[in-house]
């Protein structure tokens, strides 16, 4: 049997030779850390973790397919050890997750850029894993390890006796970026540029060459009982002019009667395959009962999923900058700002955030 200093030792090994083959193939190699791309990380000077936060290990990136937040971890942002307090980096990736750990919450790790230069201690990471406690680990719902290595597998292997079962069963290896499409709203993740590179560089050599080019099928029509995907005006031309489309309606109406007293109704997620199925009967024009699921947080994952899955977002993307601005806006006058932006709205998305906003007082 293999011993926990015997598997340390073949780690650093492990790494070390992933470092040589990097350094033969890289066209540029650097020494230092991978630097954010700028359109997606600013921060202030004035932030508790300023020193950490500067390097863009850590950042929230939007959503899931599931509303469930993304917090990605870049190892190719690492700067050299001696540069980084790792105890400080520990410290702010608690900060980041005490956030969002209260809800359900994806993590994406970019193993790609890691180095013996830059690489935490086993021993950091034991006091890592042990500062987790089950507060962190029982709404984390996968974590994707992207780009695994044989140093991940031998690592995880040190872990394993440290590791519950259950926690282990969260575990997603990634081998490739394009993979995260099927998990993930890909086009909302953080991707550092040499984390894009190296992927590129791995399907080439998958290939045996340039990967080929892949023309896409045209997409097929909808059904005409479709629910998701698909406008609001195909949904009201399709249902009778109904002028809030049925799953709106319909889970409005349940979580109105059953929901509107637990506590973060549309904090929590439901099973990914259940999600799914209820999907299936929307589209296919099949009645849908909430209550054989005995769980009030589908319906509500149900509305945002359709919300998220329109072709055009309900406060439609014409208005999106004036959203975005409302920050800038006195706080006197945003209140009439948001009545106007609401008011400016087409018929269909007027007519169905109105009713949101009524529901959404309730809650």
């Amino acid at each position: 049997m293999t011993s926990t200093s015997d598997l340390e030792q073949l780690a650093e090994i492990e790494l070390q030779k992933e470092e040589e083959e990097d350094e033969e193939d890289q066209r540029c190699v650097t020494d230092g850390p991978s630097v954010p791309p700028s359109s997606t990380f600013s921060l202030d000077s004035s932030h508790p973790y300023y020193d950490v936060a500067r390097h863009g290990i850590i950042q929230v990136s939007g959503d899931d397919k599931y509303g469930r937040k993304l917090i990605i971890f870049s190892s190719c942002c690492l700067p050299p050890s001696h540069q980084l307090n790792h105890q400080r980096l520990l410290e702010y990736l608690k900060f980041t997750l005490d956030q969002y750990v209260e809800m359900d919450y994806i993590l994406v790790y970019f193993h790609y850029g890691l180095r013996s230069s830059n690489k935490p201690s086993l021993k950091w990471l034991r006091e890592a894993y042990s500062e987790f406690d089950r507060k962190y680990k029982k709404n984390l719902k996968t974590l994707f390890v992207v780009h695994p290595t044989n140093f991940i597998r031998i690592v995880w292997n040190i872990f394993k006796p440290l590791i519950s079962h259950k926690f282990g069963k969260k575990l997603t290896y990634v081998n490739y970026l394009a993979e995260l499409r099927d998990h993930l709203n890909y086009e909302q993740l953080i991707v550092p540029p040499d984390v894009l590179r190296h992927d590129e560089k791995l399907r080439a050599a998958q290939r045996g060459g340039p990967p080929p080019s892949v023309k896409t099928p045209p997409p097929r029509p909808p059904l005409p009982t479709q629910q998701f995907g698909v406008s609001l005006q195909y949904i009201r031309e399709k249902n009778r002019e109904a002028i809030v489309p049925p799953v709106i309606s319909q889970t409005v109406t349940y979580l109105k009667e059953k929901g509107l007293r637990t506590e973060g109704i549309f904090r929590r997620s439901a099973r990914v395959q259940l999600i799914k199925d209820v999907q299936k009967l929307y589209n296919l024009g099949k009645p849908v009962d909430f209550d054989q699921y005995s769980d009030v947080h589908v319906p509500a994952v149900i509305l945002k999923t359709f919300l998220r899955e329109l072709p055009e977002p309900l406060l439609t993307f014409r208005v999106y900058s004036q959203v975005q601005d409302i920050i800038n806006v006195e706080s006197s006058l945003r209140v009439s700002r948001c009545k106007h932006i609401v008011e400016s709205l087409p018929e269909h998305h007027f007519i169905v955030a109105k009713f949101l906003l009524c529901f959404l007082h309730m809650v």
